[in-house]
């Protein structure tokens, strides 16, 4: 599930992450784009009925090419998500030009209760326009209260830019509801190239090679080969679901995932219990753990934000976490192959799956079918939105394949969007985010922690985890 973890002061604040993993401590913040009439827009005020066709308003110049979405100016749309500040600012510089020539005011509002806010006010008939949903089991909820309108043809014809999988992520019971808006890679390991280059060691491009390199820093002294943190206040334990996704997913591929996720294969069963063993010979191993902090139990209370710092240093060479840790590196930290700090992808365990990449995603998921609605809903399920919100700022990544991939400037983002945008990759969805809330982001954050603070036997950790599990 989506934790809110607190970003110290003193660090840049991620310019994207999923939901996954990147609530911003800030207060939450109303922004409306002001939905000035161009120059270039004549309108009628047609509301039209498709979502956009025109509908009388006939747009020119630079705003000739949002035709498809106009005849409704002067109408305003809501969009309420849990996306604040300073990300929040580049999604609404993304839509801004569209905003502009088509007259659509979209008033948007991040809350960092956006999970607990959202069932209140459907519930109550105050549901916004849209809400951008970050996990699939919030999907399915709200779509339960009967209060989600599905999608428009174009909405769905736009799908055709993603990979099939996350079509079935934005469904509920087989039914299309949410077309995804962005996407993050969590398979990333994160170390330095001048360390590397120092010591000697090479980018391991398979499992074997990611352990024996371990097992040769370890031994070579100094810095440990690995550093971690799951504290994350009370989202505490999720960087340890995802070391456990990982391993899962590479271990054994994306039908046995999928039926782990949802409880066909248990915690307990022999597949997941040696999926965990292989946790612990990695993230548990004295000798390998935790660099800079102290040992294996250290872990349950370093930060996530901080646990990646003793690389800078020589304490530990690599971390494992998604492309939004990007942002906890001090602001001079070099970012590239040659600099201070690069990432590359993380093997899979078996050889024989395919590129496996565990990510997460935010979805766009309407309450209302107005036609103005419609228009905007369109437009930012679209290739052309995509590719504005790339342009407005680094940091963000979308797995749509009709962004040209050269509009990524920043390296980490395009390691991202290669991966994501991969028609050969095992792509998965984050497994906590899938899972019942009492499960992914209850029992599981709880009995991971205490595997790792209090050395609770796996045998005991997946039976806990399973016993949570709805009936």
């Amino acid at each position: 599930m989506t934790p809110t973890p607190t970003v110290p002061s003193t660090t840049a604040v991620p310019a994207s992450a999923s939901a996954a993993r990147r609530r911003r401590p800030a207060a939450v913040a109303l922004l409306a784009v002001a939905a000035l009439t161009a120059a270039c827009t004549n309108s009628s005020g047609s509301s039209g009925s498709s979502g956009g066709s025109g509908g009388g308003q006939t747009l020119s110049g630079d705003c000739a090419k949002y035709q498809p979405y106009a005849g409704h100016s002067g109408r305003t749309v809501t969009v309420f998500a849990s996306i604040l500040s300073p990300e929040s600012d580049n999604l609404e510089k993304s839509w801004a030009d569209f905003s502009r020539c088509t007259g659509i005011r979209i008033s948007y509002e991040g809350s960092n209760d956006f999970e607990s806010q959202l069932p209140v006010r459907v519930s109550g008939n105050n549901a916004p326009d849209f809400a951008v949903i970050p996990q699939p089991g919030l999907l399915a909820q709200m779509v339960k209260s009967g209060k989600v309108v599905k999608p428009p043809e174009q909405t769905v014809a736009n799908q055709a830019k993603w990979s099939p999988i996350w079509k079935t992520y934005g469904s509920v019971n087989g039914t299309f509801y949410a077309a995804p808006m962005s996407a993050n890679m969590k398979s990333l390991v994160w170390y330095s190239p001048k360390s590397f280059k120092q010591a000697g060691y090479t980018v391991p491009k398979t499992w074997a090679d990611l352990m024996a390199l371990s097992d040769r820093i370890a031994k070579a002294g100094g810095g440990k080969p690995w550093c971690g943190g799951i504290a994350s206040g009370t989202a505490t334990g999720w960087p340890a679901t995802d070391w456990l996704e990982e391993v899962v997913l590479g271990s054994h591929g994306g039908e046995v995932y999928d039926q782990w996720v949802n409880h066909q294969v248990k915690f307990s069963d022999e597949r997941i219990t040696a999926a965990m063993r292989t946790v612990a010979d990695w993230m548990q191993n004295p000798a390998w753990v935790n660099g800079g902090y102290g040992d294996v139990k250290s872990i349950a209370t370093t930060t996530f934000q901080d646990a990646g710092t003793p690389i800078l240093t020589g304490k530990c060479f690599m971390l494992q976490q998604a492309s939004f840790y990007k942002a906890q590196w001090p602001k001079d930290t070099r970012i590239g192959p040659e600099g201070d700090i690069f990432a590359f992808s993380l093997p899979a365990v078996n050889p024989s799956v395919p590129s496996p990449v565990e990510g997460g995603g935010e979805f766009l998921t309407a309450f209302a079918s107005r036609p103005e609605v419609q228009a905007v809903q369109n437009y930012l399920s679209s290739s052309d939105w995509a590719s504005s919100r790339v342009r407005t700022a680094t940091g963000w990544v979308s797995a749509n394949q009709g962004v040209d991939k050269s509009l990524y400037t920043d390296p980490i983002d395009r390691i991202s969007a290669d991966a994501l945008t991969d028609p050969t990759a095992t792509f998965r969805f984050d497994g906590s985010d899938l899972m019942p809330a009492a499960v992914g982001s209850g029992q599981e954050w709880k009995s991971l922690t205490a595997w790792f603070a209090e050395g609770q036997s796996i045998q005991k950790t997946a039976a806990d985890i399973d016993a949570a599990w709805p009936q």
